[in-house]
């Protein structure tokens, strides 16, 4: 019984240390010393409303805003809860016919663009949600975003060099924007842009006599 009971007390206090106060310690730390990293890095528009985050990619497809890397993350990719990239190397055809058709497309809908496509590209990511583009990437789509939105192409292209991030500590990584970020400040800059009708639902066909 003596030792029963020690076991029960050493129980109770290791999961109180280890289950309540250490987590609580840490969690107002983290809410104290850097309450947006703690709370997800969300990244809000001109209201104030979440919408996303700046360490997650988000799928942009219209011509009017900048296109992260492609993702391999679930079915339809870009999703968080299926981070993972997509396992084909180098010797794979099915990777060179999917990185061709990809330069195809970018080349079709960006003709203004000079012909080398940058490979973040047409690659995807190891996690397949990197929300992150080199200012290459990014200046590459300028012209095509200054014509969606009928602006000079200098202004987006200046706000990519505005927007741009340097080194780490002046050394590591590699200079880089955030999309999401980019796309919130061309909606601030120029404006956001119509919404896309909804499709017409087509007519039922007629009952049969």
């Amino acid at each position: 019984m003596k030792t029963l009971l020690i076991a029960l007390r050493a129980t109770v206090l290791t999961l109180v240390l280890t289950g309540l106060f250490y987590p609580a310690v840490v969690t107002g730390a983290a809410q104290l010393l850097f309450p947006s990293a703690a709370n997800g890095s969300l990244v809000k528009d001109a209201s104030g409303a979440p919408v996303g985050s700046e360490l997650i990619a988000q799928k942009f497809a219209r011509a009017e805003y900048f296109w992260p890397r492609p993702s391999a993350a679930g079915e339809n990719g870009y999703d968080p809860l299926n981070s993972g990239g997509s396992n084909l190397g180098p010797t794979s055809k099915k990777l060179r016919d999917r990185v061709a058709a990809e330069v195809e497309r970018l080349r079709k809908e960006n003709p203004e663009a000079p012909a080398q496509v940058p490979a973040e590209l047409v690659t995807t990511s190891g996690s397949g949600l990197d929300p992150d583009l080199s200012p290459t990437g990014a200046l590459w789509q300028a012209r095509r975003i200054a014509r969606a939105r009928k602006v000079d192409a200098g202004r987006v292209e200046a706000l990519v060099r505005e927007a741009a991030a340097g080194r780490a500590l002046g050394f590591l990584g590699d200079p880089r924007v955030n999309v999401l970020a980019l796309n919130l400040a061309l909606d601030r800059q120029f404006g956001a842009p119509p919404k896309a009708a909804a499709p017409v639902p087509a007519a039922p066909a007629p009952a049969a006599p």
